[in-house]
């Protein structure tokens, strides 16, 4: 049977295209009733002999807008610098006594920037000592297989084909031991794996 070039061609295309398309793997994290959580941080463990660097965004910022923490949850690999931009009018004074992360940084004013190194993995809880009603969240990982999940509790995790892992998930809301929730997953690349953990 006689198969044009062309057809032959684009044949090959897409097998190559298959070949070499990111693995994808899809998580929905949802509370004891089924409803989705948002700001839940999905990481599974980095795979032994595993060496890609941990990077999640070009840069690192949580910033004080509207006498609120933007973004809500931020996630960072350890040893990361996070920028403390105050783009409010009023004065604000960052702190956290989470153990992975206690530091204190003094009152500073409109568009004025701080900083701090985060090295230890783990989640930081952040407040404002002027703003006792803004709450933000830092979590420091050292996997590169991480993932913030969205309003509908969807977190979408690059480069790491099917497979059996151990996976943590964490959420402020969490129940268990520092709002963690362990487990060894098995999951595929067509479909999400629903998961849901208790919270408080």
């Amino acid at each position: 049977m006689f198969i044009p070039k062309r057809a032959l061609c684009a044949a090959g295309l897409l097998a190559l295209t298959s070949a070499t398309a990111p693995h994808h793997l899809a998580f929905q994290v949802v509370d004891q009733r089924g409803l989705p959580m948002q700001g839940a941080v999905v990481e599974i463990a980095r795979p032994a002999g595993d060496s890609r660097p941990v990077a999640f965004a070009p840069r690192y910022g949580m910033a004080q807008r509207n006498i609120a923490f933007l973004p809500g949850t931020l996630l960072v690999p350890a040893g990361t610098t996070v920028a403390f931009p105050n783009l409010d009018t009023v004065r604000h004074s960052i702190y956290s006594f989470s153990k992975a992360g206690r530091f204190q940084i003094d009152l500073y004013g409109h568009d004025e920037t701080r900083s701090h190194q985060f090295s230890v993995p783990g989640s930081i809880a952040l407040g404002c000592h002027i703003h006792d009603q803004m709450r933000g969240y830092i979590r420091v990982t050292t996997t590169p297989y991480a993932a913030i999940s969205d309003v509908n509790g969807m977190a979408d995790i690059a480069n790491l084909a099917a497979g059996t892992y151990p996976v943590t998930i964490w959420h402020p809301l969490g129940r268990g031991a520092e709002g963690e929730w362990h487990g060894m997953l098995a999951v595929a690349e067509d479909r999400a794996t629903r998961v849901t953990i208790a919270t408080r």
